[in-house]
């Protein structure tokens, strides 16, 4: 009896919580809860700042209480149903959004039981996570990376439970290379950051990377004994993918459609890069630095360079209290962990004051895709994730005055914007003066148009993940093992490959319609300030507060002015 009155009471005062919810509360209680519970994942974006201390599980007692909870947002979100004023309409559909994701990664997508990969990210993304910021290691950060790691066993014990009966052999092997070399690497980091970190937690360090190490070596010989019996099947389907699109991204065309635009796109990036690479044939070829220490001055300069360039052609607006997007020389610690992530720090919400960093390897002819760019020219990479790119849209948009707004969404905005931002700054001239990586950045479209079909595909089941590596290395050409590496974060997250591309066809279809329908009153300047400050926010929303806050001009409005 007194157990029922307990139950009584505390359904009692939900249902009073729910008489008096707004969108404001719920949205604060979604995102606490969301920054215990979202998952880790290698790409660069969607890193959230935490709880210390945290003790995460994927344990089945776990993932039932996230559905409940989630069962719980979604009655919350639906019985507020917000009509007017556009900026909550707004607010309620992207919360609604935010909401089928929990859906997509539970229940659709289900990375918790397929895929082992999902367990090296839950696993090592979260200790590279601690790690990128730059030194110095406070007491605070020292026991959070020592948490993280004694975190690492009991992860792992939840991951062969949940795998048992239904991970798939493709990703297995993925988890299983890439913790080949996993004593060594970690071997690294207790070498070179235990003296870094606070007090005695260098000892204890240690004692928590062997049980960490033990752990891993544990799961990968787990996963090498059961890779027999693993199902082959990795592809989410077309109708779970077609729910991604739609529900989750909030995309205005179907899969099928972006596949129709994405080959004109294609088309249209081999045209040009062509055009430029003909037109550029008696020009030097661009040098690699020297060192990584010019490599470094010159992202320096250069990252100085584009902002007076958006200023002084009032493309965009940037607050003078925004720190930098710097380069810095890759230490060793990160290097030995860079297949668990990409080495950018954006930094976050709390460190708003604290400038960005991308770790930098020395200049060579060994380095991958995208480094290999960077060493020649870091302006390509540093549009698209420093300035006016990722860290600038990040830092603008947790700086949001609408709280709702602050949080990582989904990647079809920020990637679109990176995307955007690269083609803007080429119409705009700020490459005139180096005819060589204007190729580059045609090339970079071209690899954007293909992520597409690989995406597509390997939702479908068309592509495996080595026929999906295979068709970059040769289309787009990239170098095999960046090829592979970005078809196996693509077969394991499906959604993400397409998000450049559909959101920058997103971004700059506003934009013409925008200015068609603004005429003369149009500012580009206006209009990409607005997109910045809302970068987590998808596009069609965006869009649709817009234009709902600045309607056409009427045309007898404009004969009005004429006369």
């Amino acid at each position: 009896m007194k157990r029922l009155s307990i139950c009584l009471v505390c359904t009692c005062f939900s249902l009073n919580l729910w008489a008096q919810d707004s969108l404001q509360n719920l949205a604060s209680d979604f995102w606490a809860w969301r920054a215990k519970n979202q998952p880790f994942n290698t790409d660069d974006v969607p890193r959230i700042e935490r709880p210390a201390g945290l003790k995460r599980s994927w344990s089945a007692a776990s993932v039932a209480r996230q559905r409940s909870n989630l069962s719980v947002f979604q009655t919350r979100w639906r019985k507020l149903d917000i009509k007017g004023p556009v900026q909550q309409e707004v607010d309620y559909r992207l919360i609604g959004s935010a909401l089928a994701r929990v859906h997509w990664e539970l229940d659709l997508n289900r990375r918790w039981q397929r895929d082992a990969t999902f367990y090296v990210d839950e696993t090592m993304g979260a200790v590279i996570d601690v790690l990128l910021p730059p030194p110095p290691f406070d007491e605070i950060r020292s026991k959070e990376l020592i948490a993280r790691l004694e975190n690492i066993p009991s992860i792992l014990e939840d991951a062969k439970a949940n795998l048992k009966d239904s991970a798939a052999a493709p990703f297995a092997k993925l988890a299983i290379g890439s913790l080949s070399g996993i004593r060594p690497e970690l071997q690294t980091v207790a070498r070179d950051v235990a003296p870094m970190l606070a007090e005695d937690n260098g000892k204890q360090l240690g004692a928590a990377l062997d049980r960490a190490t033990a752990a891993l070596e544990s799961f990968r010989s787990w996963l090498e004994q059961r890779l027999p019996s693993m199902t082959q099947h990795t592809a989410v389907g077309k109708d779970a993918y077609a729910y991604f699109c739609k529900d989750v991204a909030l995309y205005p065309f179907s899969p099928e459609q972006l596949l129709a635009m994405n080959r004109l796109e294609w088309a249209r990036s081999v045209a040009f890069e062509e055009m430029e690479h003909g037109r550029n044939r008696n020009v030097a070829e661009l040098k690699m630095f020297a060192s990584v220490d010019d490599q470094i001055a010159r992202t320096r300069e250069v990252e100085a360079g584009v902002r007076r360039f958006l200023a002084e052609h009032g493309i965009l607006s940037i607050p003078d209290d925004v720190p930098h997007y710097t380069a810095r020389t890759l230490p060793a610690y990160l290097a030995a962990l860079s297949g668990f992530g990409e080495l950018d720090d954006f930094t976050g919400p709390s460190r708003l004051h604290q400038d960005s960093v991308r770790w930098t390897p020395n200049p060579s002819d060994k380095l991958g895709y995208f480094e290999n760019t960077i060493a020649h020219d870091p302006r390509p990479i540093l549009v698209h994730e420093g300035v006016p790119g990722h860290y600038l849209q990040l830092s603008l948009g947790w700086r949001n005055p609408d709280p709702i707004r602050r949080h990582y969404y989904d990647s079809g905005a920020n990637e679109g914007l990176g995307f955007y931002a690269e083609e803007m700054m080429l119409q705009a001239g700020y490459f005139d003066d180096s005819p060589h990586t204007r190729e580059v950045l045609y090339n970079f479209m071209r690899l954007r148009a293909l992520r597409v079909e690989v995406d597509v595909k390997l939702a479908s089941g068309e592509f495996n993940v080595d026929q999906a590596a295979n068709y970059l290395a040769t289309k787009v050409p990239m170098n095999p093992d960046t090829a592979r590496s970005e078809a196996a974060m693509f077969s394991t997250q499906p959604g993400l490959a397409i998000a450049y591309q559909a959101g920058k066809l997103q971004i700059t279809q506003f934009l013409a319609d925008a200015r068609v329908r603004s005429g003369d009153q149009f500012e580009i300047k206006a209009f990409n300030d607005f997109v910045w400050s809302n970068g987590n926010v998808p596009i069609e929303l965006q869009r649709q507060e817009w234009f709902a806050r600045n309607p056409p001009e009427t045309r007898a409005t404009a004969l009005k002015k004429e006369k």
